[in-house]
């Protein structure tokens, strides 16, 4: 646990553990359904595996996080007093886009794009079977550039790959890092890049019609924003 505050104000208590760097974002990951280590460092893709198990460690012995046995593996979830956080989290992250929306070239990541728009699957709108969607990402470095999902609708299960599953493609996605991300965050549309030129699909049209439909947006893509005249006085 990081250094105490030495007040007995229950918030700056509560800052003691939650305040040191990445915890936050574990409870996070928890929140939104991931279990497993490896899950949590996909979420978590600059975070440290050793860092990461510390935290791990430190949020089991203040009773944030229960350990479970699962075979061999562990799975890891919040504990009671660990799922009473997700509200704040949630809040932190309204209150977040809402004020604090820009987003700088060093924020953008497709490995962490994809891993959050796979655990945002409709199943029930994607073809029955296998569906394989290749994203390229124009403005990005060539060893980042190309990632595939791989959705599984019988298995209700979605897999992100950084090289080539060997399956055949439904729709390939050309765009901008920037762009895609903004239309997960809700800041444009599909429509908006697909007239604007900042995207392009190529596929069967009648796939490339349905594409949008088989992703629900980030949690956060409805939060409305501040005006931004404000948004820019909160951010200084």
């Amino acid at each position: 646990m990081g250094s105490s505050y030495h007040q007995f104000c229950p918030v700056a208590k509560a800052m003691e553990l939650l305040d040191e760097r990445w915890t936050l974002l574990i409870v996070r990951e928890l929140v939104i359904g991931s279990q497993r280590f490896n899950e949590l460092r996909r979420g978590l893709p600059r975070m440290s595996p050793t860092l990461l198990s510390k935290r791990l460690q430190q949020l089991a012995r203040a009773g944030i996080v229960d350990w479970i046995a699962d075979g061999a593996e562990t799975r890891y979830e919040l504990s009671p007093a660990g799922r009473e956080l997700r509200p704040i989290v949630e809040a932190l992250g309204a209150w977040g886009m809402r004020w604090i929306g820009e987003l700088g070239d060093e924020d953008l990541d497709p490995k962490l794009l994809l891993w959050d728009m796979h655990r945002n699957v409709d199943h029930a709108a994607v073809p029955a079977g296998r569906t394989v969607i290749n994203f390229r990402f124009v403005d990005v470095p060539v060893r980042n550039r190309e990632w595939w999902l791989v959705i599984n609708s019988a298995d209700r299960d979605t897999d992100v790959c950084d090289e080539d599953p060997g399956y055949p493609v439904a729709v390939n996605v050309l765009a901008g890092l920037r762009d895609l991300t903004q239309v997960w965050r809700g800041d444009r549309t599909w429509a908006e890049l697909l007239r604007s030129g900042d995207m392009t699909l190529v596929g069967p049209a009648s796939l490339q019609r349905a594409l949008p439909t088989w992703f629900t947006l980030s949690t956060f893509a409805t939060v409305p924003r501040a005006p931004a005249s404000l948004g820019a006085a909160a951010r200084g």
